[in-house]
């Protein structure tokens, strides 16, 4: 009786798992094409198993899109996560006059179109001396992270008792010492959230870098990508498959931290 119950649950749950993982299935079925195969059965799932197309994106050297990726994406979201950090704990913890309008001023940021920042941020670039290097993307990826990392953290860091920050200064403890030694540490799920949300995010992010970067060997991924496109075709098999090689970084990360993500997104879910 109970399993008819759930069996409407059972039934969405399989809908969502055929709808999510289709496209991933598609995307590997397609790399182990060839650009024949492809034509002759583009819809078919795993028709064929040729490797060649993982062997053609090391050759086209791209490598260096994903290390240049990696090196901005994680530089990014690591000093996000540090600020973020530092600015949930008065802003969730302290009681002061403007905490609230505090809070909803950094939590606006997540209403501002990135499209309408794009020509102001060029312009500095450009006066700073660092367009087309990678650290012109690094202050337009830090602060369009922070207004969602510190609404996160302010919402973990509010259910967190302050029975425990009363023991700790009991004990002596600075303000700074209650935060370093009892609030980071039962902070690690809403940091891996802030972690894995960003990284996706920013693993991905094509408009700052398209626009901040020109020359090939400062893409990233997103840009280098571009080498797939001729003038009169694309390789799609080759396409799908440097998809699916960076894919799977961030793939591997979320299936290791998969749990503290949970927590961290359940965190805050009773208090608004």
């Amino acid at each position: 009786m109970a399993v008819m119950k759930k069996s409407p649950l059972y039934i969405i749950a399989l809908l969502l798992l055929v709808f999510t993982g289709y496209p991933f299935l598609y995307m590997i079925s397609t790399s182990l094409k060839t650009q024949g195969d492809f034509f002759e059965k583009p819809f078919s799932l795993f028709s064929s198993f040729n490797f060649s197309n993982y062997t053609s994106v090391f050759e086209m050297g791209i490598s260096h899109y994903f290390f240049n990726s990696l090196i901005i994406s994680v530089a990014a979201v690591v000093i996000v996560m540090f600020i973020a950090a530092l600015a949930s704990y008065p802003l969730s913890r302290m009681k002061f006059k403007f905490n609230r309008p505090l809070f909803l001023l950094f939590i606006s940021g997540m209403m501002l179109p990135i499209h309408a920042t794009l020509i102001p941020i060029f312009k500095l670039t450009q006066s700073m001396g660092i367009y087309d290097t990678l650290w012109a993307l690094l202050g337009p990826y830090i602060a369009f992270s922070l207004p969602i990392s510190i609404f996160i953290l302010t919402q973990f860091m509010q259910e967190i008792p302050k029975s425990l920050e009363e023991a700790a200064e009991m004990d002596g403890c600075t303000p700074f010492g209650i935060f370093w030694r009892v609030i980071l540490p039962m902070l690690t799920p809403a940091l891996m959230t802030v972690f894995i949300y960003n990284m996706i995010h920013l693993w991905n992010e094509f408009i700052f870098a398209l626009v901040l970067l020109s020359s090939p060997e400062n893409r990233t991924i997103p840009l280098g990508l571009q080498d797939f496109y001729g003038e009169f075709s694309v390789n799609v098999p080759g396409l799908m498959a440097a998809l699916t090689l960076f894919s799977l970084p961030i793939l591997v990360v979320y299936f290791f931290t998969q749990e503290k993500v949970v927590k961290g997104l359940a965190g805050g879910s009773v208090k608004g």
